[in-house]
């Protein structure tokens, strides 16, 4: 993604909203917070404060340039939306998050669908794992 995706989704291009967008670019298929985002900006000396981080991932997701998830706790997560669709794992004990695709799940969730009558429009599927000890 670049600045000219910012331009096409209407809103104006500024340093903050450069800088969000650079981070997501360079950490393709990262879920952070505002508030880890908010972090890693400072450790990456980008002057932006916490409240224009909240200001630009909202712009952001209005624009359809990230997705917002609310997973098991509170605390919202953003990631890059790159059009591709996946779904999501959940480790419970750490809160990390993988994406993954199985063409086998996407086939039986338009089957179970059809068996009941319905057509599959959208779906969001998160599981939540533990690692096997």
């Amino acid at each position: 993604m670049k600045a000219t995706d910012i331009k096409n989704a209407g809103l104006k291009v500024t340093l903050p909203r450069l800088q969000v967008l650079e981070y997501f670019t360079k950490n393709p298929g990262s879920h952070v917070s505002a508030d880890e985002l908010f972090t890693i900006m400072r450790e990456n000396n980008n002057e932006i404060g916490l409240a224009t981080i909240y200001r630009v991932l909202n712009q952001f997701e209005s624009a359809g340039l990230v997705i917002k998830h609310q997973f098991d706790n509170d605390q919202s997560v953003y990631e890059l939306d790159t059009g591709e669709h996946h779904d999501h794992m959940v480790d419970v004990d750490n809160g990390e998050v993988k994406e993954f695709y199985s063409k086998k799940l996407e086939q039986l969730q338009l089957e179970l669908a059809k068996e009941y009558g319905y057509e599959l429009i959208d779906h969001n599927m998160v599981l939540y794992v533990r690692k096997i000890k």
